[in-house]
């Protein structure tokens, strides 16, 4: 929630009472999709067993996902109801600083964008030290070393965290620049344009 409201776009400003109900449902969310899942996932008896203990280590970034794009959503709809300031991008002729106005467009856009990449950060982490994990185990070679699961876990999430972790984050530029004939039509024959996504 902290890193939702301190990166939001602030030409739409969140009341207290927003970010409290948005933490509140994204939170009943996760909950519901984690406690959804591990009664589910058990019941497929169509899969196998190695495949119902894999998807089973997958509940907790299917939980962290949801919730932190719901909790996006949730969050910035006000941003996609009143729309965010755009600019004109640097090197297309106007005023960098003076706005062109407020766009819905770039609004949904922007809150799309920073939704999805709520899901990319979490799947390095959430996703690849438990599969690595698994296969390890499957091998037996952590079987007969259960001292070493917890350093091997630690190692990956290092690993996921110091490589994998900064592309994630990087997939969308904060200042995303587009073309003005694709958002509303005040805004069309004016080049490239600006505006922050947020992160």
């Amino acid at each position: 929630m902290a890193i939702n409201a301190s990166n939001a776009n602030k030409s739409s400003p969140l009341s207290t009472a927003t970010l409290a109900r948005s933490y509140a449902l994204a939170v009943t969310a996760s909950c519901s999709v984690a406690l959804g899942l591990n009664a589910l996932v058990p019941r497929l008896r169509r899969i196998s067993p190695a495949a119902r203990a894999t998807l089973g280590r997958l509940v907790p970034f299917a939980a962290v996902a949801s919730a932190g794009a719901l909790n996006v959503f949730l969050m910035r709809g006000q941003e996609m109801r009143d729309g965010i300031d755009v600019y004109p991008a640097p090197g297309s002729g106007g005023d960098e600083r003076e706005s062109l106005g407020r766009s819905r467009a770039a609004a949904r856009l922007a809150v799309g964008e920073t939704a999805l990449s709520r899901v990319f950060n979490s799947t390095p982490i959430m996703v690849v030290p438990p599969l690595v994990l698994a296969r390890l185990q499957q091998q037996r070679w952590l079987e007969s070393r259960p001292r070493l699961v917890l350093p091997t876990q630690l190692g990956l999430i290092l690993v996921t965290s110091v490589f994998a972790l900064p592309l994630a984050l990087a997939v969308f530029p904060q200042r995303q620049q587009v073309d003005a004939d694709s958002l509303e039509e005040v805004f069309h024959g004016k080049g490239r344009v600006e505006f922050n996504r947020g992160v």
